[in-house]
């Protein structure tokens, strides 16, 4: 797993899209937060958070991680070595694995950048180090999970189709409807219940401060179920 983890990281980093995911990843968060005026501007709310950079990511990492996961498997299958790969002495598991955590810590070395912003805002802070530490952690956490379930869904697209741009649709597809659709049915069916199977609601219940294990436990199921989900599909492949 390890082989293929080291793998993965190089592949990124030996071409442009590596360096392409940080660099749009701390732009988009940079222009949105800092320069544009509008309602993530932190300079123009006034308050001294971080509520627009966790309310805006969730939404630039729908589109940002499938571009990252589109090509773990996809690109495999195209090119006809997603054969030899299973021929190695490693499980489906192990293969499915690698892939997974080479495309979730490339997304957490986009993310490490961000933690400027929480001394920055730290300083702006009137008096200074005026920041709710423990909202803004558990933000972090929140997103870390939402990453990890995210991940799990673009490298379970690329299972679908060798073709990139369609596993990049599939995923951005599944990233939306499991992060917002859900809260959007339950707005017309008025059920907290569905509402509880979206992303959303568990992020947000994160980003208070309050690590419940309910919500932990919701994003591990999903990882898990999408890791086992593309497992299953590969599989069939080898079969």
């Amino acid at each position: 797993m390890l082989a293929i983890l080291k793998k993965e990281i190089n592949s990124f980093f030996a071409s442009p899209i590596g360096y392409l995911v940080i660099a749009i990843f701390l732009l988009l968060n940079g222009l949105f937060l800092w320069l544009f005026k509008g309602e993530f501007n932190i300079l123009d709310n006034g308050f001294a958070d971080l509520s627009s950079f966790f309310l805006l990511s969730p939404w630039i990492l729908i589109f940002l991680i499938p571009a990252v996961t589109m090509r773990s498997f996809s690109d495999e299958t195209k090119q006809g070595t997603l054969e030899l790969l299973l021929t190695k002495p490693i499980s489906t598991l192990q293969l499915v694995l690698g892939k997974y955590f080479g495309a979730f810590l490339l997304i957490i070395i986009a993310l490490i950048p961000t933690l400027l912003y929480v001394y920055t805002v730290y300083k702006l802070g009137n008096p200074e180090g005026n920041l709710d530490v423990g909202s803004t952690l558990g933000s972090y956490f929140g997103l870390l999970f939402l990453v990890a379930a995210y991940t799990a869904i673009g490298v379970f697209a690329s299972t679908l189709s060798d073709n990139q741009i369609v596993a990049f649709i599939i995923a951005v597809f599944l990233c939306f409807f499991f992060y917002i659709g859900f809260e959007g049915i339950a707005d017309f069916t008025s059920s907290n219940f569905i509402d509880n199977l979206g992303m959303s609601a568990h992020f947000k219940s994160m980003s208070r401060g309050v690590l419940d294990t309910r919500d932990i436990i919701y994003f591990l199921s999903i990882t898990a179920l999408f890791v086992f989900f593309t497992t299953q599909i590969i599989n069939r492949q080898k079969a």
